[in-house]
Parts: C-alpha cells; sequence; structure tokens
C-alpha cells in the first residue's frame, strides 16, 4: 500500500515539475514549487515509514519550514521588489 502511494506521490512530483516549467505565470509556477515542496514532504515521510526510520520526520518537518519561508520572501520580492521593504506603504506600480 505505502509503494503505491509512494508511486503516486512521484508520478505527481513529475506533474508538478511539469507545470512549474510551463507554468504561464510566475505565480502559477511559484505555487507548482511549493506544491514540489509538500510532495517531497510527502515523500519524506513515506520512504521513511518503508524503512523504519522515524528521523525523517524531522527532516521533512525542517524542510516545510524552509518551504514556508521561501515562499513568503519570493511572494515579498515580486509585491514589493525588495526583501528589506518594510510593508509599509503600497508600491507604486
Amino acid at each position: 500500500m505505502f509503494v503505491a502511494a509512494t508511486l503516486a506521490i512521484l508520478v505527481s512530483l513529475v506533474l508538478l515539475v511539469v507545470r512549474a516549467l510551463k507554468g504561464p505565470t510566475v505565480f502559477d509556477r511559484l505555487v507548482a514549487a511549493n506544491s514540489i515542496g509538500t510532495a517531497a514532504i510527502l515523500l519524506l515521510a513515506v520512504v521513511g515509514f518503508l524503512t523504519g526510520r522515524p528521523e525523517f520526520l524531522d527532516i521533512g518537518i525542517t524542510y516545510a519550514l524552509l518551504n514556508l519561508i521561501g515562499t513568503l520572501a519570493v511572494l515579498k520580492y515580486f509585491r514589493f521588489g525588495d526583501l528589506a521593504h518594510s510593508g509599509g506603504e503600497e508600491p507604486e506600480d
């Protein structure tokens, strides 16, 4: 059963990579990249369960935090054009 889950996650990873490469907008690519990170975390959890190594979950949690911070940083960069922006005033269009 878990082998089927691993194969399904791998297939979804391939489809997400295609979406990230062919996304029509930058935000579609960003969503695909975030989804790739989520699928990678799921893959780590399943492989850790299959091999009997629960410490893979710790690696997955760490990767999830890095994925969240990276996504927020990229969104802030695209919104304001600068990561050091305080966010107090709206950007000029």
